[in-house]
């Protein structure tokens, strides 16, 4: 538990058990049995808000929102009732709080469901500090669980604020507790990474609990919430990647930052390589170049586990990534 926050539950809790203490002095009651009152409604406070951890701060606005609204819609549909429909006091206090506790609910239902809606709630209104920085990155599992997000923080090619859903949390967890055990592995793998970022100070790392309910789909839970935060989703994942693309959210897949960064050569162009092995067709050899880009060899395959120079013929570039077609040097 944040140390910070346990220490405000311990002042919290003491301070309603010095409230119970004088509200039972004032009032002649038994000093130890108010002060305990004190006590037991701090723990039932706090007990409350521990389960309240689930809600989100934009759905407990839209809430609050929609109940002001009901409250508002509940007053004037009270007034103009009575005016219509002129009752004694007993019923008019009856109709009243039926009247207020309805549009309350309504309100409050009505602002949850449509809370995607409303933008000029509070969480729409963006306060940010002037040494924040403005941009917001949600990590996807598969972008966690890969584990090259480390590497590319380190060099501060992503400067941003990054953003762990609560059901991408809870996806993680669900696949480190797999009964299959490559699963299990990749999901603590994940659950690792995490822990690292967020034990560096550099990297400011939140948990976001918006969950959308409404929806079962991780892709399309990241894809809303990107959308509401005004953020870019960061991936590996192919198909998560086009979703996201087509409905206007921007991403950062790592594959693609990988294929960009991969050693450039031309038709034409002369390299030493080393074959390691046989390729599917007859007589070919396979190499590979330092950054994993593979390199076919025709009539090479006498050339396997020695260095040969290369003379490569064409270069082909598929969503995979960059395959190389050469043939070995001819000595003039």
């Amino acid at each position: 538990m944040n140390m910070t926050m346990l220490f405000i539950r311990i002042l919290f809790v003491l301070c309603c058990t010095v409230v119970g203490y004088q509200v039972g002095e004032v009032n002649d009651f038994n000093l130890f049995w108010a002060s305990s009152g004190g006590f037991v409604f701090g723990l039932v406070i706090i007990f409350l808000e521990a389960g309240m951890r689930g809600i989100s701060v934009r759905g407990l606005s839209s809430a609050v929102f929609g109940l002001i609204l009901g409250l508002i819609i509940a007053r004037l549909m009270t007034s103009a009732f009575f005016a219509i429909f002129p009752l004694d006091k007993s019923m008019r206090d009856i109709t009243a709080y039926l009247l207020t506790l309805s549009f309350s609910y309504l309100g409050m239902a009505i602002a949850l469901r449509g809370r995607d809606e409303f933008n000029l709630i509070i969480p729409y209104v963006k306060f940010r500090r002037q040494d924040e920085k403005a941009d917001t990155v949600v990590l996807d599992t598969s972008a966690i669980i890969d584990g090259r997000v480390v590497d590319i923080l380190k060099t501060s090619f992503v400067d941003a604020r990054l953003v762990v859903p609560r059901f991408v949390l809870k996806e993680l967890q669900t696949i480190a507790d797999s009964s299959d055990s490559i699963k299990r592995q990749r999901g603590r793998r994940g659950l690792d990474v995490l822990h690292i970022i967020q034990g560096d100070p550099r990297y400011n790392l939140v948990v976001h609990e918006e969950d959308f309910p409404d929806t079962r789909d991780v892709d399309a839970k990241l894809v809303r919430l990107a959308k509401l935060l005004e953020a870019k989703i960061f991936t590996v994942d192919f198909n998560l990647n086009r979703i996201a693309e087509l409905q206007g959210v921007k991403v950062l897949n790592i594959n693609e930052l990988a294929n960009a960064l991969k050693s450039v050569v031309l038709p034409g162009e002369a390299i030493e390589v080393k074959p390691l092995k046989e390729g599917k067709e007859h007589n070919q050899a396979v190499a590979y170049f330092e950054d994993g880009t593979m390199v076919v060899i025709e009539d090479a395959r006498r050339y396997i586990g020695q260095n040969v120079r290369v003379v490569i013929t064409s270069v082909l570039q598929t969503q995979a990534g960059r395959m190389v077609f050469a043939k070995p040097e001819v000595n003039k």
